[in-house]
């Protein structure tokens, strides 16, 4: 059963929408890779599910409760993670705090489930008593991600997680992402390395000017042309603007 479902969402900003009918499903300790090209929308998408832009149609439903357009505060409180790009960690707080802060809706055992946390995390480990804006990207990245699981999520939205960071980093931050999902958090991740993101999850969607294009298990979708994918639906895209825009 999936504990996430995204039905025909149509989100953006201002007038126009970025996104149009997009579908979206995660399962239980599933990873869902979401890639396209640039300004495909994907991380409109994740804005939208955690109700950061506005949402013109569609619904989300988390383990079959309809959560579309509840606040973020209490879609966290559902059970909903989010984890920005940049801005994920208090820079003038150790490690450590800025998971008590990430479990403070937790009224008891905090402390073990930062031990829990931790043990997912062996970097944050050892530094857990050094300031967030001393950490290296990658281990930003990271406590972002320990941060959001502190509230022990259902689901767990990922933004280009490992944008900007070394090879190594990136290796590390997916092995981080493999054993989230088998804690039992469902992982939506946008990933701009698209080999990667293919060959690191479970499934895929491809998104492509905003609207769902293809998506599968990870090895089908590895067998794919995705160059003429991106490039067709984009020009395809643009003309149907062309059209509307002369009418």
């Amino acid at each position: 059963m999936s504990v996430l479902v995204v039905d025909r969402l149509t989100a953006g900003y201002g007038k126009n929408p970025i996104v149009w009918d997009v579908n979206l499903q995660a399962k239980v300790g599933q990873v869902v890779g979401i890639v396209g090209p640039n300004g495909a929308g994907k991380s409109t998408l994740l804005k939208a599910i955690f109700s950061m832009v506005r949402i013109d149609s569609g619904n989300i439903r988390l383990d079959e409760t309809d959560v579309t357009g509840r606040s973020s505060y209490l879609l966290a409180r559902s059970g909903l993670a989010y984890v920005p790009q940049v801005q994920n960690v208090f820079a003038t707080m150790s490690v450590e705090e800025n998971l008590e802060l990430g479990g403070m809706m937790k009224k008891s055992d905090l402390k073990r489930r930062i031990s829990e946390v931790l043990e997912i995390f062996p970097d944050l480990h050892v530094a857990r008593n050094k300031k967030g804006g001393d950490l290296s990207g990658g281990q930003r990245n990271m406590l972002g991600m320990a941060r959001a699981l502190m509230a022990e999520p259902k689901v767990i939205l990922l933004d280009e997680p490992t944008a900007g960071l070394s090879p190594i980093y990136v290796d590390v931050v997916w092995q981080q992402v493999k054993r989230i999902a088998e804690s039992g958090t469902s992982v939506v991740v946008v990933e701009q390395n698209v080999d990667r993101a293919i060959s690191s999850s479970d499934w895929v969607y491809v998104l492509v000017a905003g609207r769902n294009r293809v998506d599968g298990p990870a090895a089908a979708i590895a067998e794919l042309e995705l160059g003429e994918i991106f490039l067709g639906a984009v020009q395809a895209a643009n003309e149907e603007e062309g059209m509307l825009q002369r009418k």
